[in-house]
């Protein structure tokens, strides 16, 4: 199989030397990217395009290709090409020919070709050839230039001819890792994955901090959508996962704020946590998903109050977005149903809450805040690697990983139905459900309580979180599966 990987535009436009950056920086993402796969694949860079191809050619490793390619940052559209040495006109138009001829059955169709390089005849004069043999010698139902049915496209590139067999939009941006690094506060809600996700398309290293108001469960699902984010964004960088424990701070400010300051008071000792975590980890921005009057702390004039804590560069890439807007986004990129499970952890509810705070009010009442409090949470905080993750479980909470299926059990596929649509998995005389793992905690109690199920996902790291999850919720019918390499 052969791709055509074409750059995002405002790559293409920037200087010589930081054009060849950015595409250094691509190519190596996707060659990690590409370890993951079962068989190997060869990535090469030039001025304009990037080429990845592999000696596989079957349907499966093309969606496996197809898949990374689609989800990397940095890259405008991908095309699948068929690529011939460039003999003559005829020679073009038997090639296209051979790859489109059937699939014009009934169609209209048009002819592009973007050409590079000196030749005896303009890109116009091959379109008409090749458009021309097309109609000719094919069942095309006719050409047409304008909104046809199917357009046929071509690059010729000095004495190269690529026939292009399907294009992909890819996401745009830059390349992961050609930007500075942020801390992004994430809740597990629409508006953080969003803005994480944002900011991972734009090449930023996008590192996560959660701070646990709700218990393990609150953590264990932040935990997979940060995961799911990584995995299908940004899997070419490691990057950190941060707990910082709350329930304490939250506690302190229930007791000690007067009920209208009590939201503006919470989100300023998050940026101070946030703040000294991304000190220490050498990190020069946070990220939050806060969008102008979405809720009573997000006016102006509180988010003003609350960014006077710090000095570190505050990002909002969502602050002039509607929620529509925002769902809409977490639904493209595949969020949108771990948000909808996500209980809502609010900490403090003001029964008024203030719109329009004020600097010496707000620090008048943190003055009645032990700050020693905060300190104890900071100092507390665990840190561990993303794809780790299921390390930083608790040791009691831990489940049985089996290699092998036992008669009556039953396995449950936990993965995303995007990932499981790309590799089904099926075992002989083996029952198999298909529930995702944003569901499992609802669906799990309606199930036979005389069954034992096994948890399975491809790395073995959801499949954990959510069993030792269930574990912990007084469920014992339940392992997981994790097939030996």
């Amino acid at each position: 199989m052969h791709f055509l990987v074409k750059l995002f535009p405002e790559i293409t436009i920037k200087s010589a030397p930081v054009r060849k950056r950015f595409i250094r920086h691509l190519r190596e993402n996707l060659k990690e990217l590409f370890k993951g796969l079962e068989f190997p694949v060869t990535v090469t860079r030039d001025w304009d395009k990037i080429d990845v191809l592999s000696e596989r050619n079957d349907a499966q490793a093309k969606a496996q290709v197809a898949e990374i390619l689609s989800n990397t940052p940095g890259i405008a559209h991908f095309s699948l090409v068929h690529s011939f040495p460039l003999v003559d006109e005829e020679d073009v138009f038997q090639k296209t020919k051979s790859i489109w001829g059937d699939a014009l059955k009934g169609k209209t169709f048009c002819v592009r070709i973007k050409r590079q390089g000196d030749h005896d005849f303009t890109s116009t004069d091959m379109e008409r050839y090749v458009g021309g043999g097309l109609n000719q010698h094919t069942e095309a139902a006719g050409v047409r230039l304008k909104d046809p049915d199917i357009t046929v496209r071509l690059e010729i590139k000095r004495n190269q001819v690529h026939v292009i067999e399907e294009q992909t939009p890819g996401l745009g941006g830059f390349p992961l890792g050609s930007q500075e690094p942020v801390l992004s506060l994430i809740s597990g809600g629409f508006d953080s994955t969003v803005s994480s996700y944002l900011t991972i398309k734009r090449g930023i290293r996008t590192h996560f901090c959660f701070f646990n108001l709700g218990g393990r469960a609150h953590e264990v699902g932040v935990k997979e959508v940060a995961y799911y984010l990584w995995k299908k964004y940004g899997a070419s960088h490691r990057v950190m996962f941060v707990t910082v424990p709350f329930e304490d701070v939250v506690a302190e400010i229930l007791e000690k704020v007067e009920n209208s300051q009590m939201g503006v008071v919470l989100k300023r000792m998050m940026l101070r946590a946030a703040t000294q975590v991304a000190k220490e980890m050498e990190i020069p921005a946070l990220v939050t998903g806060e969008a102008v009057a979405q809720v009573s702390s997000q006016t102006l004039t509180n988010l003003t109050v609350i960014d006077s804590v710090t000095d570190t560069l505050v990002l909002r890439p969502l602050i002039t977005m509607d929620k529509g807007d925002i769902i809409n986004t977490a639904r493209k990129i595949g969020t949108e149903d771990f948000a909808a499970a996500m209980p809502e952890y609010c900490g403090v509810i003001s029964r008024k809450p203030t719109t329009r705070a004020q600097e010496e009010k707000v620090s008048a009442e943190e003055g009645n805040f032990d700050f020693a409090v905060l300190d104890r949470a900071i100092e507390t905080r665990r840190m561990v690697g993303i794809d780790q993750v299921i390390d930083d479980l608790e040791p009691e909470v831990q489940v049985e990983v089996q290699e092998q299926v036992q008669a009556r059990q039953v396995v449950i596929d936990v993965r995303h139905p995007d990932e499981e649509e790309l590799k089904p998995l099926q075992l002989e005389g083996i029952d198999v459900l298909k529930i995702p793992f944003y569901r499992l905690s609802n669906e799990f109690s309606r199930l036979d309580a005389g069954t034992e199920y096994l948890l399975y996902c491809e790395k073995g790291i959801m499949s954990q979180l959510h069993a030792a999850n269930l574990k912990d919720a007084g469920y014992q019918n339940l392992g997981v599966y994790r097939p030996a390499k």
